[in-house]
């Protein structure tokens, strides 16, 4: 960042981007792992903008279901397509807010001069979720496994130690907070009784975002994001698959609540288990005039804020997006876009309305007037996670790839993006048009 103020300020801008098509879990990408979809995200982005390959600095690239074996998928990436072995990487993670966090990291990166062309997203392939074993299973066979000279006794030994109920069967793996036991979806049903989020309130949100997914699909809106994925001895796959255009209200008042019984939260308006990976190309102005690229768009700020999981663990939002504005040095009436992922109907909804409440404003942000109302034709103008899905640290990266998109093509200046994360952790960012 330059020192003097009469200095130009370095800026980064996102040239381009890919993404796969987000598909639920255990269907069409079960035998692709998050290495495999994110090979799939980049090239697709590398062979749509033509940059070449030796111009790379670094992948900055970010997971929440990580290969245990190859936690550092960014360079994974980077060595399955044969990236000039110089094109450094890293794997960051910040569970949904993931992908953001790559990009941004990016984004500071290319500002501070440490770099002039990078690639930056995330995915995750929910359907290659590890299953570890019992903690006592690991106590009792550590000592043998890593041991190099242990022989055949050893391991008779240990086969007489371990009990198959309690050893042998491998823990299922749950969305839950370390920190309380509760999964997310339990912390959104809390979320929305505090908040006074009805059923038919949250039923409705969730038809809109399918409806808006549906017709932005149809219009061919996501064209220059997809790129086609043909999984081994499959069919190719061209489209989101979870969308639903011909859901309703009515539809979806029949499913039953699944983490209350008395609840309102169903797997109808919670988001799916996901299969997926996005991916955008960050370069600096300069890099950019050089290489032929047409910037799309640019960040203004972001922020990342974290509240107390046993509070409202995914309020974060509602924190994070003040704070970017005020960083942009804008309010929430300036912006022209915004958009919000979708953990749960209820969750967005909940800060919709923490947003709009001098109370809150009061309370939490320290203001004696509330951020502000975000009328529907703004927010989430292309559906959201709960219709297109929610493959953890591909959405932030989904997210900026469509506002890039919405900010080049169309008269909008401004873009507020919002997102939940597990551990009581929130973001928001200000982009901009270029």
């Amino acid at each position: 960042m330059p020192s003097s103020t009469n200095e130009k300020r370095r800026r980064a801008v996102i040239v381009g981007g890919a993404r796969t098509p987000f598909v639920r879990a255990f269907a069409e990408y079960t035998h692709m792992d998050a290495i495999d979809l994110g090979v799939e995200a980049v090239r697709g982005l590398l062979s749509r903008t033509g940059v070449p390959w030796d111009a790379l600095d670094a992948i900055i690239w970010s997971g929440v279901v990580l290969p245990p074996l190859a936690p550092n998928v960014g360079r994974e990436i980077a060595l399955d397509l044969g990236l000039p072995p110089s094109v450094e990487a890293v794997t960051v993670t910040r569970a949904c807010a993931s992908g953001l966090q790559a990009i941004t990291d990016a984004v500071a990166k290319i500002e501070r001069g440490e770099a002039d062309l990078i690639i930056a997203g995330g995915g995750d392939s929910t359907s290659n979720a590890a299953l570890t074993m019992p903690p006592s299973f690991i106590r009792k066979a550590g000592p043998v496994v890593m041991n190099s000279k242990a022989g055949f006794f050893d391991y008779l030994g240990l086969i007489g130690k371990i009990s198959p109920r309690r050893d042998l069967l491998p823990r299922q793996p749950r969305v839950a907070e370390r920190s309380t036991g509760e999964v997310m979806g339990e912390a959104a049903e809390k979320m929305a009784q505090r908040n006074g989020v009805g059923r038919k309130e949250q039923d409705a949100f969730t038809a809109r975002s399918h409806h808006r997914a549906a017709a932005a699909m149809a219009a061919g809106r996501f064209e220059e994001e997809i790129v086609p994925v043909t999984p081994k001895g499959r069919e190719t796959v061209y489209r989101d698959t979870i969308v639903r255009g011909d859901t309703s209200e009515e539809k979806l008042a029949k499913l039953r609540p699944v983490f209350a019984r008395d609840g309102t939260l169903t797997a109808g308006n919670s988001s799916s288990l996901t299969d997926g990976a996005a991916g955008v190309l960050i370069a600096s102005e300069e890099k950019a005039k050089a290489l032929g690229l047409t910037p799309l768009a640019a960040f203004k700020s972001w922020a990342y804020v974290g509240v107390d999981p046993t509070d409202q663990l995914l309020m974060g939002p509602a924190l994070a997006m003040p704070l970017a504005l005020e960083r942009a040095g804008m309010a929430l009436d300036q912006i022209d876009v915004v958009d919000m992922h979708e953990a749960f109907s209820a969750q967005v909804l909940s800060i919709l309305k923490m947003l709009a409440s001098d109370a809150f404003a009061r309370e939490r942000l320290g203001r004696q007037q509330a951020v502000g109302d975000i009328p529907p034709e703004k927010l989430n103008l292309y559906g959201g996670s709960v219709a297109l899905g929610h493959p953890f640290a591909a959405t932030g990266a989904r997210m900026v790839l469509t506002m890039a998109h919405e900010l080049a093509n169309t008269d909008a200046k401004t873009a507020l993006l919002g997102i939940c994360a597990a551990g009581g952790l929130g973001a928001g960012a200000v982009m901009e048009a270029v």
